[in-house]
């Protein structure tokens, strides 16, 4: 092989320094993935904030708040100002979007609500900041559009928040490096039922496509989704034996405050209709490998009526990666151990 030439070897080293001079000198690389999380601040919510705040890994940019969800807008708001204020991570700036869906009136039970308002009773420490004076959606456009690299984002709620954003501003879908979704029910019956108020029974979807079916049908048309929905979910049942493990390994004020949560409500563990929705999404996000994803075309059923919400797969429909299982010991490892503070980068 011939050996480059003297101007060749003068090139690559002024190359070398002319790229090295554009950093500031011993600065560290963040090589943490920028997230902005879309909730409805239900319980099973706050366990997935929790769990991405302790990750090193990653770096929450944003906690946008559905006011058409789980909790009603002002205590949703307030909740997640204390959960930042345990994690040490007061500054996160969070917002609430509008209180209705895009169309339609679907929403959760009063009683629901109430209970999600106050995270069914388990304390938290007061804000250390307010909340911010824009609205979701400018605090979503902001968080994409102000980042150095694209942004990923982790839908826990109804996708009002996100279909409004992008209607107003088509360009941020080419901010987004990925769409996690917690929702529908792909090959399995939904979780609507004959809920308190859901007329006609839904035995098809899933509560959050179900609040804003129509918000779900635009977001899913414009940017790929990774859909976590009760087809994987399914497989990671909240389950006595580990809140029992749960109970000997709660380290850190994060695990703690977990931990209380999922054990707030026995009735519910005992049922077994209890499972790790949104931190298995947020899971998914962090850890590779514990969800197992399939491409799919996935429609979202718009209409009223007894499908109204369904997430049906059809030739007509929207590519997404729907997840179709997942491990629940390696979940459950992730879990404890990000909780705990186990978890380190190199």
């Amino acid at each position: 092989m011939t050996p480059p030439s003297p101007l060749f070897r003068w090139s690559a080293v002024l190359l070398s320094l002319s790229l090295a001079a554009c950093r500031p000198s011993g600065a560290p690389v963040d090589r943490r993935t920028p997230v902005v999380i879309d909730t409805d601040m239900g319980s099973d919510d706050a366990m997935a904030i929790a769990f991405l705040l302790r990750r090193p890994d990653v770096e929450v940019k944003a906690i946008t708040v559905t006011g058409a969800g789980l909790a009603h807008c002002e205590p949703g708001v307030r909740n997640a100002l204390r959960l930042l204020a345990l994690a040490n991570h007061p500054d996160i700036p969070v917002a609430c979007g509008r209180t209705t869906p895009l169309q339609g009136s679907h929403a959760y039970p009063d009683d629901w609500r109430q209970q999600a308002d106050i995270l069914n009773g388990v304390p938290l420490p007061e804000p250390r900041f307010s909340a911010s004076a824009s609205t979701a959606v400018q605090v979503l456009t902001s968080a994409l559009e102000g980042s150095e690299r694209k942004v990923t984002v982790l839908a826990l709620g109804n996708l009002t928040n996100l279909a409004e954003a992008l209607q107003a501003r088509p360009s941020l879908a080419e901010r987004v490096e990925q769409l996690y979704v917690m929702g529908g029910a792909v090959t399995v019956p939904g979780n609507v039922g004959d809920s308190p108020g859901v007329n006609p029974p839904n035995p098809y979807a899933e509560w959050n496509i179900y609040v804003d079916p129509e918000a779900a049908a635009r977001v899913f048309e414009t940017v790929p989704a990774m859909l976590v929905p009760l087809d994987a979910t399914n497989h990671v049942q909240v389950t006595e034996e580990f809140l029992q493990r749960f109970e000997k390994d709660r380290q850190t004020a994060e695990a703690d405050f977990v931990y209380r949560l999922l054990a707030s409500d026995p009735d519910y563990v005992r049922s077994g209709t209890y499972f790790f929705w949104d931190p298995l999404a947020a899971a998914s996000l962090a850890v590779e490998g514990i969800v197992t994803f399939e491409p799919k075309k996935v429609r979202v059923v718009v209409e009223e009526g007894e499908s109204s919400g369904r997430t049906q797969e059809a030739e007509t429909g929207h590519t997404v990666r729907a997840g179709v299982s997942a491990d629940r010991q390696k979940f459950e490892s992730a879990f404890l151990d990000t909780l705990n503070g186990r978890v380190h980068v190199p």
